[in-house]
């Protein structure tokens, strides 16, 4: 899934770039399998109403699970107890953290392969032609003695690197999880909420620290977190996960690394944060990276927090609230905007300018930094230039135009007949919403439409949810192509993966 083997050593070969383009396709496979199997879990299953949904929602909804995307087409509280805990495993299995440590598990592997099967070659040789024949002189052993040495730190160190994300997952959602449970346990207002649901505490606890932290959106209520907007308390409780599991696990992985370091005085710790680029792994990043991460992720939040309580502060949106509970409100709110993606306010009340503050949040890769953390000196101009025609023609932003242009293609009649709801800017923060594996989404009202209609009934369910299968098979692609989109990137540069096979360049 990516570059994952130094390629300085000169005894062991970490995977060539070559290999990063089938390892996108793993990837591909890899998320299609577990939304087929997601899928199927959900068909098979029984929901907690008498009326199963239809197939291809059962199937939408599995990709929005397994893509991290939390877009909705049926209401939450549909599906059984059984049903929400295989909606958490997806969850779970599907988040940015847990793909990672796969992939140190697979690379310590291959590493741990290739150096057994070096260590059975015969030991080479160097041949010098001297007149009267040849002499076989062995290589000198101090070269291969120094390069083992450097192979077994780098390997060990790539051992205690899948430990750590490891332990890192799995201690972050257990307090996560144990911290909710006991909030909800103990505070009548938001035991209510669940009781009179029907949801279990764990089960909502469980499930909803699982999707916040791998970044997905989705919570066990119809109404997401719009019902708990009064309880403070469990609003902050969730708060740190957005952060913890997105755009300041960078930081985070090598603070704890770091602390690690200083207890057990262990030389693989020491090796990770000085050679962090050497081992090849996305989230393992410079220590200046991660400062900028973390003023960038603080300076975004108070942008959006400023411009929302400007705009939001005496609108309907806020009534019931007092000063506390609307300052947390909004900070959840507009943490959220930044790939988790749960909602306490109803965003079809929203003013427009938020909307695109939020779109533009949302289409942010979540590593974005302020500043600049990469040389650009002795670059080539035409290189330069070629890889800049290629950006444009082959960028990001220009896919997603096509798929806005899809979908108004394909909901054009509805556009014509209830443009209240379908309307361009609806559409397009669903799309960049799927994009960005976000699931923010303005919802559909039946009180918006022009014409009456009797036979409208008006349910907790994201806008794309009433959108025709045409237009939720390219939403589907989107969710894929927007979990996928690193392979897209370099460093906040908007690059194709497989430039270096097509146009014979390198990114």
């Amino acid at each position: 899934m990516r570059n994952n083997f130094a390629k300085n050593s000169q005894h062991v070969t970490f995977f060539p770039n070559k290999f990063q383009f089938n390892n996108l396709f793993i990837q591909l496979f890899y998320f299609i399998i577990l939304s087929l199997f997601g899928y199927l879990g959900l068909k098979f299953s029984n929901p907690r109403s008498s009326i199963k949904p239809n197939d291809f929602d059962l199937f939408y909804t599995s990709v929005s699970a397994s893509t991290v995307s939390s877009m909705t087409s049926i209401e939450m509280e549909a599906f059984s107890n059984s049903q929400l805990i295989l909606l958490t495993f997806l969850m779970l299995v599907g988040g940015e953290v847990f793909t990672s440590m796969l992939q140190l598990f697979l690379d310590r592997f291959f590493n741990f392969t290739q150096n057994h099967s070096l260590k059975n070659e015969p030991p080479p040789i160097h041949i010098n032609h001297i007149e009267l024949g040849l002499v076989s002189i062995p290589q000198p052993e101090n070269h291969n003695n120094n390069t083992n040495n450097k192979d077994r730190i780098k390997y060990n160190s790539l051992r205690y690197l899948s430990y750590v994300v490891l332990g890192y997952l799995m201690i972050v959602q257990f307090f996560g999880f144990s911290l909710v449970t006991l909030y909800l346990t103990y505070i009548p207002s938001a035991k209510q909420v669940l009781k009179s649901k029907g949801i279990k505490i764990e089960t909502f606890s469980l499930f909803t620290i699982v999707s916040t932290f791998a970044s997905c959106g989705y919570v066990p209520t119809n109404e997401n977190m719009i019902v708990f907007k009064k309880n403070s308390g469990i609003l902050l409780l969730i708060l740190p996960h957005i952060l913890l599991g997105n755009t300041l696990y960078p930081s985070c992985l090598r603070l704890s690394i770091t602390v690690l370091k200083s207890v057990t005085k262990r030389e693989e710790f020491t090796y990770l944060l000085k050679n962090s680029k050497e081992m090849d792994y996305d989230h393992l990043l410079s220590p200046i990276h991660c400062w900028n991460l973390v003023v960038t992720a603080f300076g975004f939040n108070i942008i959006q927090f400023l411009l929302f309580c400007s705009l939001e502060w005496s609108s309907k949106i806020m009534e019931g609230l007092n000063l506390y509970q609307k300052v947390v409100a909004s900070l959840f709110q507009v943490t959220n905007a930044r790939h988790s993606g749960e909602s306490v306010f109803d965003l079809s009340t929203i003013s427009s300018a938020i909307l695109v503050l939020f779109i533009v949040m949302m289409y942010l890769p979540p590593y974005t930094t302020f500043l600049s953390v990469k040389d650009h000196t002795n670059i080539d101009v035409k290189k330069d230039q070629k890889c800049l025609v290629e950006c444009v023609v082959l960028s990001q932003l220009s896919y997603l135009v096509i798929f806005i242009i899809v979908i108004c293609i394909t909901e054009r009649q509805s556009l014509k007949e209830d443009p209240l709801n379908f309307n361009v800017l609806n559409i397009t923060l669903e799309v960049i919403s799927a994009y960005g594996n976000v699931g923010f989404s303005t919802g559909y009202s039946c009180s918006r439409k022009l014409k009456a209609d009797s036979m409208c009934k008006d349910s907790w369910i994201g806008f794309s949810g009433r959108w025709s299968t045409k237009g939720k098979v390219t939403l589907i692609l989107v969710m894929f192509f927007g979990r996928l989109k690193k392979f897209n990137m370099n460093g906040g540069k908007i690059l194709a993966p497989f430039h270096a096979i097509v146009f014979g360049t390198r990114s």
